[in-house]
């Protein structure tokens, strides 16, 4: 029996997912990014293209959820802390070039004969860049947090922060009639104020003691939920007051950034993230208009020129006189000279205000995506000239990079084992950071000043996101051995630069390391079994020089005995026992009372579990 009908929208979201199937790779493969592929297939399949759909007005409220969930993640991996060391980039920086770039823009509009109203919604609306395009361009080229993209990052913050004002604005030019007044703005500041001091305290006391309990609970669809809730909600909250949401969304990442659930939270949402960004851009491209872009083509391309002149003169003068060398300044320059989502809303605004007119804000819309298209290709153009300007370029010193120091560690597990690990290499002044499961042992760890989050080693998006991609050695402490094997498998795969160092709970674990490839494996109870025999011959009056001979001989016969049984099994090698022949080996009963008392129990015949533990 067939079905009565389909599902609303679905064929509307199969048509989107073959254009973004065929039109990302393709603008991929033609080193223009994924960005342009949405939105080109957007612009191809909306009204004013094929006309496959019939509108982007009703998807793009949920696809704006994507830039809500970049700001998130972008908030968790930055800390306060961190976030204060950029705040001479947000305020000065940030504050500059929307200033100057929207006086020079308002100037420009004004003598061209808009009205002194149009003329500032439009030239500060286009002041603002797109802080889904630009990170979305500066994530793919790997260089979010090179010293460049970290202050073209600021100057985005600081764009998001001036939405707010910019809103005002329009609400005060509102022409009013019958004596009407504006509406009370010291009662919305006072309304903004509050919903920031509840993101805050939310953020601050009550949001890692939720994860906490619910990681206890080992259930990651309800981790998830957590994390789209906290995320989601704190940006209803500042949208039900009026401002960005995705201001919002950030102020709540950054205040989890010191949470040891951070990276799973990272890692759980990016998927979501990459999905709704991709929507939101081809919303955006099928709202291009193009029988008003064919009627209006000359002045829609003066203001395009206009715009991406300005705004690149403005962002190169202003990075290159606060202390970036002249290639960096060009990058910034060639990486936020585009419109704006955010100008969308202002445009929005203003046409319900009646401060501009519908038709303005169309012409101003398509100059916006325009930019956006254009992007892209101004990044490739400058990638071999801003190589030759660094190469002859002299670096300033005294440029501020606000990346925080590369993990030089990652320790997963971190029980008594890791955090040995751990003192023995922060002693050297390394930088560590440790992964665990049990909130309990990752609460215990961080009262001692240990960076120690919560994370699932045989999950590659969670060690990413803990910076396995980054470290130069990975030690895997943990103390389950399928665990151990799956995260071993995990990080060959997935982050080959890492040295695999392992903690083998026994014999027979340490083998089975040896043949996953790992770069070093020690039994948990060797070093200590050595030690206590030492010990033991020190106290029965054996002479210092015989000791230290007596470790070496065991330390090689054990080496020995290791790469002979990697070749021929766990049995082989029991000629290399001190006081034990082969036919004993292979005929005697248990000579050692219980497996669980030594390293390396001599149980014969060995049979079954019993044969791990040799």
């Amino acid at each position: 029996m067939s079905a009565d009908g389909a599902p609303p929208f679905l064929s509307e979201a199969l048509v989107l997912l073959a254009a973004t199937v065929v039109a990302v790779p393709l603008a991929k493969r033609l080193g223009l990014g994924s960005v342009v592929g949405y939105l080109a297939a957007g612009a191809a399949i909306g009204p004013f293209g094929f006309g496959v759909m019939a509108s982007g007005e009703e998807m793009l409220p949920v696809a704006e959820l994507g830039v809500v969930l970049l700001l998130f993640v972008i908030g968790l991996e930055l800390d306060p802390q961190k976030l204060w060391r950029m705040k001479r980039d947000i305020f000065g920086l940030g504050t500059a070039q929307v200033l100057f770039t929207g006086l020079s823009l308002y100037a420009a509009f004004y003598y061209t004969g808009y009205s002194v109203r149009t003329a500032l919604v439009a030239g500060f609306g286009l002041a603002l860049s797109s802080t889904a395009f630009a990170l979305q361009i500066l994530q793919e080229r790997g260089q979010l947090s090179a010293p460049y993209g970290q202050r073209a990052f600021s100057i985005l913050l600081l764009q998001d922060i001036a939405i707010v004002p910019l809103l005002a604005m329009v609400t005060i030019l509102t022409p009013f009639s019958n004596g009407e007044a504006g509406p009370a703005v010291w009662m919305e500041v006072l309304t903004i104020v509050a919903a920031i001091g509840a993101v805050v305290v939310a953020g601050r006391y009550l949001a890692s003691p939720l994860f906490a309990i619910l990681a206890a609970s080992h259930a990651r669809e309800v981790m998830l939920a957590a994390a789209l809730l906290v995320a989601l909600g704190s940006a209803g909250l500042m949208h039900a007051v009026g401002v960005s949401m995705a201001l919002g969304a950030f102020l709540a990442g950054v205040l989890l950034a010191e949470s040891s659930f951070k990276h799973v939270l990272e890692a759980d949402i990016e998927p979501f993230r990459s999905l709704l960004m991709g929507l939101f851009f081809a919303a955006i491209g099928m709202s291009l208009d193009f029988v008003l872009l064919v009627d209006n083509i000359a002045l829609i391309i003066m203001g395009v020129t206009g715009v991406m002149l300005i705004k690149g003169i403005f962002l190169w003068a202003l990075t290159r006189g606060s202390g970036s060398s002249n290639s960096d300044a060009m990058r910034i320059a060639v990486t936020l000279p585009q419109g704006g989502e955010f100008a969308f809303v202002l445009f929005t605004a203003a046409v319900s205000n009646r401060v501009m007119s519908y038709q303005t804000a169309n012409l101003l819309n398509s100059i916006v995506i325009l930019s956006m298209l254009l992007t892209p290709l101004a990044c490739l153009l400058l990638d071999y000239v801003a190589a030759r300007l660094k190469a002859r370029g002299v670096e300033n010193p005294m440029i501020e990079t606000f990346e925080e120091a590369t993990p030089t560690v990652l320790v997963v597990g971190f029980g008594r084992f890791g955090m040995m690990v751990a003192q023995i290499l922060t002693a050297e002044g390394l930088e560590v950071r440790a992964i665990d499961v049990t909130p309990e042992r990752i609460a215990y760890a961080r009262r001692l000043g240990y960076k120690v989050y919560y994370g699932d080693a045989t999950r590659p998006d969670v060690m990413a996101a803990a910076g396995a991609g980054k470290a130069a050695l990975i030690a895997m402490c943990v103390e389950d051995d399928r665990v151990m094997g799956r995260a071993v498998e995990v990080v060959r795969d997935g982050f080959p630069q890492a040295l695999i160092f392992c903690r083998a709970t026994d014999r027979a674990h340490a083998l089975e390391l040896e043949r996953q490839g790992v770069d070093y494996q020690i039994r948990e109870t060797f070093e200590s079994s050595l030690a206590f025999g030492k010990a033991a011959l020190e106290s029965l009056g054996i002479p210092p020089e015989r000791i230290e001979e007596i470790e070496e001989d065991v330390r090689r016969r054990d080496e020995e005995r290791l790469a002979i049984q990697l070749k021929d099994g766990i049995l082989a090698g029991s000629d290399r026992l001190h006081g034990i022949t082969p036919r004993r080996r292979m005929t005697d009963r248990a000579v050692v009372p219980s497996v669980e008392t030594s390293d390396d129990p001599v149980v014969a015949p060995v049979k079954g579990q019993d044969a791990a533990k040799v």
